[in-house]
């Protein structure tokens, strides 16, 4: 119904950005689960879907609804930062910026991370006019950091060749 009131407080950034993120990130934990080596980082993803789900309903709340929902925790942030630290500890470092591509779930990881950047600039632009947590601005911004760094693991553990850019 357009002309419900709880229609006007929906974010744009809950149904178009986060939306797509949340499924993508689905889609790629289900396409690692296919692999048993991919385990814990299956069960990582699935708690990111959750944890993107609370992101989205905090922004889609609008004025008056912030105490009913729960905020985004701030072990959330530090998990991922955590996860990012232990990947870039166990890849070669590299020198050129990387090219999506050479394995699906890779590729799946660089739509993740786009997605995840987008959501992120809108939720910037947002918060110029509505209350937004700081905790979910670092969040997203991690989180993208964490896709790309979960793009280049599986990479470097399936023994794809990693596409450097080479201008």
């Amino acid at each position: 119904e357009p002309d419900s009131p709880t229609r006007e407080k929906v974010s744009p950034l809950y149904t178009s950005k986060l939306a797509f993120l949340t499924a993508f990130t689905a889609l790629l934990a289900d396409k690692l689960c296919e692999d048993e080596a991919y385990t814990a980082e299956v069960a990582f993803l699935r708690r990111i879907e959750s944890q993107l789900m609370t992101v989205a309903a905090l922004l889609a709340v609008g004025e008056g609804g912030q105490d009913r929902v729960g905020k985004l925790q701030n072990t959330a942030t530090e998990e991922l930062e955590q996860a990012i630290d232990t990947m870039q500890e166990a890849l070669p470092q590299i020198t050129k910026f990387t090219i999506p591509g050479g394995d699906e779930r890779v590729s799946l990881s660089h739509v993740c991370r786009t997605i995840c950047r987008r959501a992120e600039r809108q939720a910037l632009r947002a918060a110029e006019n509505c209350n937004i947590e700081e905790q979910v601005i670092v969040y997203l911004n991690r989180l993208s950091d964490y896709f790309y760094l979960l793009g280049r693991t599986i990479t470097h553990r399936s023994n794809v060749e990693e596409i450097l850019w080479i201008p």
